[in-house]
């Protein structure tokens, strides 16, 4: 499998965590963007570090990316410590909790976080906007960019 220096997993169901991912990629120079569904141990071992870009779903890390820890933990176990991570919750009030119970999962994979959790809050409470397609805003995404770029260059430098 051919090596990339940062991996950058994301899961979206309206867009937000979806538009955030690909920022963070463009900023990102030899970036790969893995959905979720399709990320493989193979993938995480072969990655020098990890930008992991979910929704927060009802207070908690959405399904999909959580199955993607699921299905990969124990196969990459012992096999990634010290890497470095960071990531970017996209959510409708705090993305607090999400953000938490990311960290304790990269904790026992015992990856190194390098930068801040970028939460970008988009207030949807209501069904309604809670369903609809997300819109982030420019300087949100710029956020997202320069987190990319900052993790990219990092690993580059082996500064991490």
């Amino acid at each position: 499998m051919e090596e990339c220096k940062l991996l950058v997993i994301w899961h979206s169901r309206t867009g937000g965590s979806r538009a955030l991912a690909e920022a963070a990629t463009d900023g990102a120079a030899g970036a790969r963007l893995v959905a979720a569904d399709d990320v493989t141990p193979e993938l995480l071992r072969a990655a020098g570090g990890y930008l992991f870009v979910g929704p927060e779903n009802l207070s908690a890390l959405s399904g999909t990316m959580k199955e993607m820890f699921d299905r990969c933990y124990y196969p990459c176990l012992g096999r990634l410590e010290g890497r470095p991570y960071a990531t970017i919750i996209c959510a409708g009030s705090d993305g607090e909790n999400a953000q938490r119970q990311l960290d304790r999962i990269a904790t026992g994979w015992r990856l190194k976080r390098v930068a801040d959790p970028l939460i970008v809050n988009t207030a949807a409470q209501t069904p309604e906007a809670i369903l609809a397609p997300k819109t982030i805003a420019e300087n949100r995404l710029a956020e997202a960019r320069d987190l990319g770029a900052a993790l990219a260059e990092g690993i580059a430098a082996g500064i991490f």
